[in-house]
C-alpha cells in the first residue's frame, strides 16, 4: 500500500493519478477532504502502508509526518521505503538520512509541472538515491509524471528542484514587473506577451501567463507565490558557503511585494 501524506492541490491529483495506473493507494491530510481514500485519522493511515510519498508543504510539516505528531517512520510497522516529494532545503532532506532507519530506503522526488501536471500526470521528477531503489520506484513516478531525471545519490534531486526553482522565481518576478510596467505605459498585455513568446525574453512564466493558475496573484504566506519564496529560502539555505546571495534575495523581495494583477 502507497501513502501519500500531504493531499493538497499537488499530493490530492498525485493520488489519482496513482489509483488511475491500478496502485493501491491511500491518501492523508491534517485537513479533512471528504475523499473516500483520504483520512485525516493517522493511526488508520499508517496500518499497512510500505511507501510514504510526503507531499506536505514545508520542513516542519514534514518533521510532523516523519518524526512528529504522525511520525509515520515508526508508526507505520511495514514501512519499507520514504518519498520525500515536498520542495526543501537540500541541507534539511539530506541530514534526514541519519534519522531514518537504515532499513527503511530513502530517495527524494520533488516535482515540478504545477497542478495542472499533477492533474494530467505529467509531472517532470528529479530524483536523487540509490539506483536499484530509484529503478524499484520507477513504475510510482511514471504513473505520476513523464520525464523522470536522475540527479544522483539522496539529496541531489532536491539539490536540482530548487535550483530550478530559483530560476523559476526569477522569472515569475521579472515578468510580473515588466507588465505593471507595461501597463502603465499603455502597452497591451497580450500584444506584449506575444513578443515576449517569440522574442529573447521568452520564458515558461510569460510563455504559460494565461494557463498558469497563480499568474495574476498578490503574494501571500499561503499561497503560490509564497512556495515560491519558501523555495528562493531553500535555495540559499543550500547555497555554497562563498557565494553570493544579493540577487535570489532581491528576488524573493521582490515576490513578497507582488500585488494581485488585474
Amino acid at each position: 500500500m502507497i501513502g501519500v501524506a500531504g493531499c493538497g492541490r499537488m499530493g490530492l491529483p498525485m493520488l489519482a493519478a496513482l489509483q488511475a495506473a491500478g496502485v493501491a493507494v491511500r491518501g492523508f491530510d491534517i485537513v479533512a477532504k471528504g475523499h473516500p481514500d483520504v483520512t485525516s485519522d493517522a493511526e488508520t493511515f499508517a496500518q499497512d502502508i510500505d511507501t510514504l510519498i510526503t507531499v506536505v508543504r514545508d520542513e516542519a510539516q514534514t518533521g510532523d509526518v516523519l518524526f512528529g505528531r504522525q511520525g509515520f517512520v515508526t508508526a507505520a510497522p511495514n514501512l519499507s521505503r520514504v518519498i520525500i516529494s515536498s520542495t526543501l532545503s537540500p541541507r534539511y532532506v539530506r541530514a534526514l538520512r541519519a534519522r531514518i532507519p537504515a532499513d527503511i530506503a530513502l530517495m527524494d522526488a520533488p516535482m515540478s509541472g504545477a497542478k495542472v501536471a499533477a492533474e494530467n500526470a505529467r509531472l517532470t521528477f528529479m530524483l536523487g538515491g540509490k539506483a536499484a531503489d530509484l529503478d524499484d520506484a520507477e513504475g510510482l513516478f511514471l504513473a505520476m509524471g513523464e520525464k523522470l531525471h536522475r540527479m544522483g545519490p539522496f539529496g541531489s534531486g532536491m539539490q536540482a528542484k530548487v535550483l530550478n526553482n530559483l530560476l523559476a522565481a526569477s522569472h515569475t518576478a521579472m515578468t510580473r514587473l515588466v507588465l505593471d510596467w507595461s501597463a502603465q505605459t499603455e502597452l497591451d498585455e497580450k500584444a506584449l506577451l506575444d513578443v515576449i513568446n517569440t522574442s529573447s525574453g521568452q520564458n515558461w512564466f510569460a510563455s504559460g501567463f494565461d494557463n498558469i493558475e497563480f499568474s495574476r496573484d498578490g503574494f501571500a504566506p499561503d499561497n503560490t507565490i509564497g512556495i515560491l519564496v519558501k523555495d528562493v529560502a531553500a535555495a540559499i539555505d543550500a547555497a555554497p558557503a562563498a557565494s553570493d546571495r544579493v540577487l535570489p534575495q532581491t528576488i524573493m523581495t521582490q515576490l513578497r511585494n507582488l500585488k494581485t494583477h488585474p
